[in-house]
This record gives C-alpha cells, structure tokens and sequence, in this order.
C-alpha cells in the first residue's frame, strides 16, 4: 500500500503567501537617480505602509484610545513592565550570543529582580536600582556575526523592518516567553493583542508629532529605522536618497 502526503492548508497558505510576497517585491523595486540603495522595494514598502496606516487609523489608534480612557496609567505601566521583564529574558540569550557578559548579567538580574521582588515584573525595581537594560534581538546578534542589513522591508501589520530582522524576528518570536510558555492559543493571541495595543498606547504622542513634523512620513520612518538599527548595531549607515531634507518640513527662513 503506497500513501500519500498532501500539504496542510496552513503550508499551502504559506506557500501562496510567500509566492505574492515576492511578486509583490519583484513589482515594487525602485530605481532611477533618487532611488535609495537601501530600499529597492520602495514600490511595494509605500503601498504596504499605507495599508498598515489605513489599518491603523479604522482600528488599531482608535482601540488604543479607548484602552487608555478606561485603563489607569498605573496598570497601563505594569502591563509594560511585565512585557519588558519577559524581553530582559529574551535579551539576556542573545547578549550572550554576541558575547556581550555585561548586558547578559545585567539581563539575567533584572529578570531575576522584577519577576520575583517586582511580582512577575509589574514593578521596574531593577531600574530603580540602577541596572541598565540591555535590550537586544536576533537581529541584532546576527548583525553582531556580520549578517547584513539586506533591503529595507515594510511587514504587514508589524511595520518598518529589514531582510535580516524579518529573519530575526522570526526566531524572537520562537525564543518568546510568551510562545514557549504559553500552551492555550487563545490566551497566548489575547496576550499578543494586550502587547500591541499597550505599546500603540504608549506610541500616541509620537506618531501625533511625527503626522505633524515629517513631510513624508514614510522617508522619515524608514531613514530613522535604518540609523537606530544600524547604531544599536554598532555599525555606520550613511543615507544618501539624493535629498538630505526629504521627510521634513522646510526651515521657515
């Protein structure tokens, strides 16, 4: 008797997904004398922006606004922490990858701190002590081995990204307390949903000043990802899209 196998819904789901991803890439490619070397997929970057603003605007910045008129700032800042506190954990790996010893000690006694004298993180008490956070992914640590940037790359839903860091951040979602921990998936997705809508919380005076002072929000977003990556990697990355100004407002002299 031969059997056969036949892929699940969720591969060929997969596959499909991919497929459009890299036709969606391949049609988006930017070129000409003020294309930047570091988006080739300027096309496909924009339209995946807008379509993460429109979703923001219809729903996402709209439920963050309702999460903060209910919930007081107070939980509204232990729900960061206990966040944060599982990310100390996630960073406390990934020093060690790169043979960082003091980010990854400094790591290990925050989490250590917060979870069991900060009640599994609602309280910072290791900030209050003067341990600095040492935050890291795995995209930084393969930039740490030399893995390059790759093109700029806009994910749906998740935002500004990289080749290397959509890699990356596949593995931190693996690494995640929260997945690894987590066995119901109702309440690891409701978890998830809580995280995004407290960090857009957290977010509402900065995307208000950032409509108001960039000209072109999306130059703006992607040249201030590229630099922060790039310096928290320790790294140089000139900009140079033929326009040192582009995504700010003209000086009023």
């Amino acid at each position: 008797m031969t059997s056969t196998t036949t892929p699940s819904t969720a591969a060929r789901g997969c596959i499909a997904a991919t497929a459009l991803l890299g036709a969606a890439l391949l049609a988006g490619c930017a070129s000409g004398p003020q294309a930047n070397p570091a988006d080739p997929f300027e096309g496909y970057n924009r339209a995946m922006s807008r379509f993460n603003d429109d979703l923001d605007v219809a729903v996402v910045k709209p439920v963050a606004i309702a999460y903060k008129d209910v919930v007081p700032g107070v939980a509204r800042q232990g729900v960061t922490n206990v966040f944060a506190n599982l990310g100390d954990a996630w960073s406390f790996v990934n020093n060690l990858l790169q043979f960082q010893l003091e980010g990854a000690f400094n790591s290990a006694v925050r989490f250590s701190v917060n979870t069991v004298l900060g009640i599994g993180g609602l309280f910072d008490i290791a900030t209050e002590a003067g341990v600095e956070r040492h935050k890291q992914d795995f995209g930084l640590t393969m930039a740490r081995w030399g893995v390059p940037s790759g093109p700029y790359l806009v994910l749906p839903l998740i935002g500004p990204s990289s080749v290397r860091d959509t890699a990356g951040f596949a593995v931190d979602r693996q690494g995640n307390l929260l997945s690894r921990n987590v066995n119901d998936v109702s309440v690891r997705n409701s978890l998830y949903v809580l995280r995004t809508v407290n960090t857009r919380t957290n977010l509402l005076g900065v995307t208000s000043v950032l409509d108001y002072a960039a000209l072109d929000k999306y130059a703006f977003t992607r040249d201030t990802y590229l630099q922060m990556r790039a310096q928290q990697a320790g790294q140089q990355l000139p900009l140079d899209d033929g326009d040192d100004d582009a995504g700010h407002l003209p000086s009023e002299d």
